[in-house]
This record gives structure tokens, C-alpha cells and sequence, in this order.
């Protein structure tokens, strides 16, 4: 991999996480209850004078500090670039909130309008995450860690443990809002759809951004010729 590809996969993550923190806001915004992995920070910041962004940042650093702690040798250094990568990430959410404050909902309809528009930019953003193929977000970072260290005794699987992580995840935020917020916030219709939506839209976006893989960051051409073909030299 060349540096020129490596340099353009990491703008491919940026444009993805900016993508992925609009679509929280919007999800905030609908108040409808947000995706599991930002329900966390949201309530945490409804009960203190830290922001949403603010408190995603700290959220994603306990987890790589959690990965280490459970990794130990195993944990590979590249993924420390997951801590710039969480500073971008909540940067954008408070700066994607701040755009769409002024952004006023009135009834039902408008509230899942916003909630499925901010379902599909966070699955449009984690497909653009997935083929960057850089480095993995901070959550996915920590199921990951869990998987690898439950391996070794038990037959795990990473969709297991993420559907338990996500469920934690919930669990918190639902307990964290009734201790400290008086009611359920951050939790609702709209984290089931992101739930079960997120997913299908970004296995929806394969195929174009299998594209953007091999036009944009690989670079290769957009066909090859039976004499290219032949010229090209063989893979001892």
C-alpha cells in the first residue's frame, strides 16, 4: 500500500466520521432516542456541563484504555490512532449539533423524518469507515478486545458480543436518565431503528463503495484489456 493510498483512506475515514456525526445529531435532534454507542454520551451530557462531543471523546478514550488493559501484548500500537480519531469524531458531533440548532421540530412526522435521515448518514458513515480500512472506531476497537480475550476459553463471536455491548450500552443510559435525569432519554423507538437499520444501510452501500475502494483509493483503472492483461507481470 502506497502512501498516496494510505493518505486517501485516512481522508475516506474523516469524511466518514463527519458523515457519522451529523447523522447522531440529526438522531438527536429527532428525540427519538439516538444509536446505542452515543445514547452514553448524550444522557451523560444531559445531566452535566459537558458536551455531547465532549463526553463521546472521554467515552472513546475508557475504551481504548480498556482494550489495552484486556489486550496487553496483544494490542497493536496502530490503534492508538484511534484517539485522534475519537477527538475528530466528537469534534464533529458538537459542530454538526451546533448547524442544526436552529432546526425546529413540530410533530411526529418531522421527528422520523430527522431520525431516519440520521440512521442513514451513520450507516452511509460507517461504510465509508469499513472501507477505509485504516483503523476501527473506538467501540468496535473494545468488542474486538472482548472477542479476542473470550476466544481463548470460549466459542465467541464478534456479532455476539457486539449485540451484548450495544445492549450494555442501552442498559446504562436507560439507568444512568432515571438516576440523574428525572425520566428516559437517549433511548427510544429511534435506537431500535438505528439498531436494525445502520447495519442494512451500510451492506446496502457495498457495491458503490467497493467502487470508491478500487477507482479512488486504490487507484486502479476502470478496465483492463485482454493485451493489459497480458503484459501485466505475474505474482511469484
Amino acid at each position: 500500500m502506497s502512501k498516496w493510498e494510505i493518505v486517501r483512506r485516512y481522508i475516506l475515514l474523516c469524511v466518514g466520521l463527519m458523515i457519522m456525526a451529523t447523522g447522531i445529531a440529526f438522531s438527536i435532534k429527532a428525540d427519538l432516542g439516538t444509536t446505542p454507542i452515543s445514547s452514553v454520551p448524550f444522557v451523560f451530557s444531559e445531566f452535566t456541563p459537558v458536551s455531547v462531543g465532549v463526553a463521546t471523546v472521554l467515552m472513546n478514550l475508557a475504551f481504548v484504555v480498556l482494550q489495552v488493559l484486556i489486550l496487553r501484548r496483544d494490542f497493536q500500537p496502530i490503534q492508538l490512532m484511534q484517539i485522534p480519531v475519537s477527538f475528530l469524531f466528537g469534534f464533529s458531533t458538537d459542530v454538526a449539533l451546533g448547524l442544526i440548532s436552529g432546526i425546529t421540530v413540530t410533530d411526529t412526522g418531522e421527528q422520523w423524518l430527522l431520525c431516519i435521515l440520521g440512521v442513514l448518514l451513520v450507516g452511509l458513515g460507517v461504510a465509508c469507515e469499513v472501507t477505509a480500512n485504516v483503523v476501527v472506531a473506538a467501540g468496535e476497537g473494545l468488542v474486538l478486545a472482548i472477542t479476542t480475550a473470550l476466544k481463548r476459553r470460549w466459542d465467541v463471536h464478534f456479532p455476539t458480543i457486539k449485540i451484548s455491548f450495544d445492549v450494555t450500552l442501552v442498559v446504562i443510559s436507560l439507568t444512568l436518565s432515571l438516576l440523574f435525569v428525572g425520566g428516559m432519554r437517549g433511548v427510544g423507538l429511534g435506537t431500535v431503528a438505528a439498531a436494525l437499520l445502520v447495519g442494512l444501510t451500510a451492506k446496502c452501500m457495498a457495491r458503490p463503495m467497493g467502487w470508491v475502494n478500487r477507482r479512488v483509493l486504490m487507484g486502479l483503472p476502470r478496465r483492463i484489456s485482454v493485451d493489459d492483461a497480458a503484459l501485466a507481470p505475474v505474482a511469484a
